[in-house]
């Protein structure tokens, strides 16, 4: 464990909030957002619980700049991935599957986005001031947008739908994502009566065919 003196300028209080940042990271690359605990984000980045208060207001504010940067991490990786994989003279059905699909194997890959979209709203959005709130919404809308214009390029038949789907998108990220993880309880009855788990979802094949769906079933051409 690594003990910081307090920050004195700028350039310190920038190291330690990125301290934090990376620090939650790992932890959330350990453990469900969710389990994170401000006083173990501080034991193990060697501050107290009262310091690393200085550098944000709450433990939902360190998670949401986390999340905000896993996400514009994800979106600049997919025009990358989606160059290789959609055919642009194919039709729009195909074209869709091919989107949702490859959309899905990269966030099959990306546990950790998966799991702080699926908290962003009913965990994440609570505890923190309105000028948080604020600025983690100006953030997510700017990513919906980006990922709005990767729809408009590969997808154009439904530029005028584009941000809404992907609203939508991020939507069915959390929801599936939250109910492919079922609890240690569920697993070992689900072992008991495999019966029990006629309606378990598998994260990735559930998503593809979800957003498949969401593309499939939005107009073309249809005004916003």
């Amino acid at each position: 464990m690594t003990t910081f003196q307090r920050a004195r300028s700028e350039e310190q209080r920038q190291l330690r909030r990125r301290a934090i940042l990376d620090t939650t990271a790992a932890m959330c690359d350990e453990m469900p957002a969710s389990a994170v605990s401000l006083n173990e984000i501080g034991r193990r980045v060697g501050l107290a619980k009262s310091n690393v208060l200085r550098y944000f207001d709450s433990r939902e504010e360190i998670l949401l700049e986390l999340l905000d940067q896993d996400w514009q991490r994800w979106t600049n990786d997919l025009p990358a991935l989606l160059g290789a994989s959609m055919r642009p003279k194919a039709d729009l059905a195909e074209r869709g599957r091919a989107f949702a699909a490859t959309l899905t194997r990269s966030l099959a890959a990306d546990r950790r986005l998966c799991d702080l979209l699926s908290a962003q709203a009913g965990v994440l959005e609570h505890n923190v001031s309105p000028e948080v709130a604020a600025k983690y919404k100006r953030a997510a809308l700017a990513n919906v947008d980006a990922l709005a214009a990767l729809i408009r390029e590969h997808l154009p038949e439904l530029h005028d739908r584009a941000t809404r789907l992907c609203a939508q998108i991020v939507l069915v990220i959390g929801a599936v994502w939250i109910h492919s993880q079922p609890s240690r309880a569920m697993l070992t009855a689900y072992e008991a009566d495999p019966s029990l788990a006629a309606l378990r979802m598998e994260f990735a094949p559930t998503l593809e065919d979800m957003v498949a769906t969401l593309i499939a079933g939005t107009p073309a051409g249809a005004a916003s």
